[in-house]
């Protein structure tokens, strides 16, 4: 599981709820907002762990699919077990294995630095919305700094546990020459309060194959 939010490492399709408005709940708001950093520290990794990436070149029509295990060794990388690759060797290579690479890179990036955390971002209540059965608070972030693995989006709050559901927005810095921009909306799907699944899609912006589209859908090995 990833530390904090590296943009990066990130990422089935996102789920897309409804949500309605609520009424202003700024002292909830602040409650979850203190469980949220009281806990974001000290979040643990899955390993091992299940990854699915579904990825495509929308301008050229071609899809890829990988499936793997996921297990980190003793230094804190990963290592893959891939049970399943396919789909066009060009998606396979400029997309999927890239992408894998990055996770590696992004691996080496101190957690502290890119967490989402009051040392690396600005919040800002925006308001609360319904979602199904669930309160959600929606905080608008902004980095003190442009720095690689950052990100200028939202993020949104369990209103009970205050555990982050979702967390969205664009890269401020990117992370290489070949890429114009990043965006990145990823869903945390909870149960008791603790993530049992991470459902992100990530918008990449390349100069060399266009606009590259993957979802990654991350959870426990089971």
């Amino acid at each position: 599981m990833l530390n904090g939010f590296l943009p990066l490492i990130v990422l089935a399709a996102l789920l897309r709820p409804t949500v309605a408005a609520e009424p202003e709940d700024t002292d909830g708001a602040s409650r979850a907002f203190a469980r949220y950093v009281a806990s974001v520290q000290h979040t643990a990794s899955w390993s091992p762990e299940t990854i699915e990436i579904e990825a495509s070149l929308p301008k050229l029509k071609k899809r890829g699919h990988l499936r793997a295990i996921r297990r980190l060794n003793p230094s804190g990388n990963a290592d893959y077990q891939v049970l399943e690759i396919a789909g066009d060797r060009t998606v396979r290579q400029q997309v999927i294995e890239r992408y894998l690479t990055a996770q590696m890179t992004a691996a080496e990036i101190p957690a502290a630095s890119v967490a989402m955390t009051p040392a690396n971002y600005e919040f800002h209540y925006k308001g609360a919305v319904r979602i199904a059965d669930t309160v959600a608070y929606i905080f608008q972030i902004k980095p003190h700094k442009k720095r690689i693995g950052l990100i200028s989006g939202e993020l949104w709050l369990d209103a009970e546990t205050g555990a982050a559901i979702r967390q969205q927005g664009r890269l401020v810095k990117s992370p290489s020459l070949f890429v114009k921009s990043i965006g990145i909306d990823r869903e945390i799907v909870l149960s008791s309060g603790v993530a049992q699944k991470f459902l992100t899609h990530l918008s990449v912006d390349t100069r060399l194959v266009g606009l590259a589209d993957l979802t990654v859908t991350e959870s426990p090995l089971r």
